[in-house]
Order: C-alpha cells, then sequence, then structure tokens
C-alpha cells in the first residue's frame, strides 16, 4: 500500500487516468470501483449491485454509502472529505489482508469521479476495475433533449482548478449544448450563467437547472440565460435556491434550417 496524502500531488483523477485497465483475465480479485447511479436504486446496474452484495468491506462518502447500506452485509467504512484518508487506509488495509473491497460512487465513475477513483487506486496494491452506473448527466440530456454527440459536457464538481472547464464552456457556449455539473456552493447555475455572460454568451439561451433526478422530488427550472444569472453570488448553502444535487443545462442555438424557397 502507498502513501496516502490529501495534499501532495498529482492529482488523483491524472492517477486514475494514467493508463487503461489490466486486461480482465490477469486479475482475480480487483477492487470494484462502482457508480451507483443518481441514487434511485431502480437504476443501479445488476453488475454494480452483485459488486456490492459480494464484498467483504465498502468504503465511500457517507452520502453514497447510505443509499446502498441495505444491499449488502459488507463492513461499511464511510468518510467525508475531512476523514476520507482514515477510511481509505483502513480500506487498504483490510484488501490488503485479503478481503474482497468494493468502493461506492454517486452516478457514474467516468462522469466525475476520477478524483475519488484515483485515491482508491493510489492506496490499495490490487488493480482497479471501475463499473459504470447512470449518471445524472444522462438523465439531464435525457431530460433536457441535448443528446451528448451535440453537447460539451464539463464537471466543476472537483477540487482544486476549474479554469478549464469553464473555458471550453465559454468556447462551446451557443454553438452546442452545454451540461454542466456545478460545484457546491461557489460555482452554482446562478454564477455559471453570470460567468457565461460576462464572456459573451446569449443571454436568450435557454437554461434548465434539474434537481434531484430521479427521486421523488424531482424538479425542473426553465430560465433564459439572463434570468439564471440573476442567482448568482455567494459561496453557501443559503446563497442559492438551487440543490447541490442539481445539473445546468444550457440548449444551443437551434441552427437555422434551411427551407429555401419553392422546390
Amino acid at each position: 500500500m502507498s502513501d496516502y496524502d490529501l495534499d501532495s500531488g498529482p492529482d488523483p483523477a491524472t492517477v486514475a487516468a494514467a493508463a487503461a485497465e489490466a486486461d480482465p483475465d490477469s486479475v482475480d480479485s480487483p477492487v470494484y470501483a462502482v457508480g451507483i447511479g443518481p441514487g434511485n436504486l431502480e437504476y443501479l446496474t445488476p453488475r454494480g449491485r452483485r459488486a456490492i452484495e459480494e464484498a467483504d468491506v465498502v468504503v465511500g462518502f457517507s452520502t453514497v454509502v447510505d443509499f446502498i447500506a441495505d444491499l449488502t452485509d459488507a463492513d461499511l467504512l464511510t468518510c467525508g472529505y475531512r476523514d476520507e484518508r482514515e477510511a481509505l487506509t483502513t480500506f487498504a488495509d483490510r484488501v490488503a489482508n485479503g478481503e474482497q473491497g468494493t468502493a461506492v460512487l454517486m452516478g457514474d465513475p467516468n462522469h466525475s469521479g476520477y478524483q475519488f477513483v484515483g485515491k482508491v487506486q493510489g492506496v490499495v496494491d490490487t488493480p482497479v476495475r471501475v463499473i459504470p452506473g447512470i449518471s445524472s448527466l444522462q438523465m439531464a440530456a435525457s431530460r433536457a433533449r441535448t443528446p451528448m454527440e451535440d453537447t460539451e459536457f464539463v464537471t466543476l464538481h472537483k477540487s482544486g482548478d476549474i479554469t478549464p472547464g469553464l473555458d471550453r464552456l465559454i468556447n462551446k457556449v451557443g454553438s452546442r449544448h452545454l451540461l454542466v455539473l456545478p460545484r457546491p456552493f461557489d460555482w452554482m447555475p446562478g454564477d455559471i450563467a453570470a460567468h457565461l455572460l460576462d464572456h459573451g454568451a446569449d443571454p436568450d439561451l435557454e437554461a434548465l437547472v434539474l434537481e434531484q433526478l430521479t427521486h421523488d422530488d424531482e424538479s425542473i427550472s426553465r430560465f433564459s440565460l439572463a434570468e439564471l444569472s440573476e442567482h448568482a453570488g455567494g459561496s453557501g448553502v443559503d446563497d442559492t435556491p438551487f440543490s447541490d444535487l442539481s445539473v445546468l443545462a444550457v440548449r444551443r442555438t437551434e441552427p437555422q434550417s434551411d427551407s429555401g424557397g419553392d422546390q
């Protein structure tokens, strides 16, 4: 097991993406990193459920583990940002002693979770295999009718510098649909809208804030980009009307149809 230090580089997401996964036939007992979906267990895949059910020890953020706690008899190691070092070190020790380990992440790790995947990968000596899930981004794309091939996706829901992601949004707004995972609570939908307007975006573009997707209290709020920007400012939970479980969709300018004259 390698030393685990939140404050030392490189970015854990870089560790997770440094190389392709090993050939499945070459790994006897990998650690699994399971995307559990958006929180409604109807969207947990059967393969992900099996990796959770068969685990001896499960690690993840408390808000994620709570969703799957009733699916397994495994020991549950829960953490937040402040105590994830302790939880992951304990998890790595258990795996090193021969126990089957599974890490759980909200949604799909490939959409917004590589930092945690990298942290898991950094502490265990066993290869980590990702089991994708259904992301709230996929649900948002369906609700907003923004097909992924026509969409620029950016996650701001991560630690570290988010400037490259903001620059991508600025470069693509209007020409492509945008799907954005905001960062609670300093880069919420209103803040993103204001930032886009400050860099020349069309204030009339349609913006949707999709919250609690697949849950009983799911909601979709519709704005122009200018209207949404009125909710910018602040960095606390009381400074925004939107949930930390929200996705921002900004629809592109519709391409002009070439209707022409008489055929």
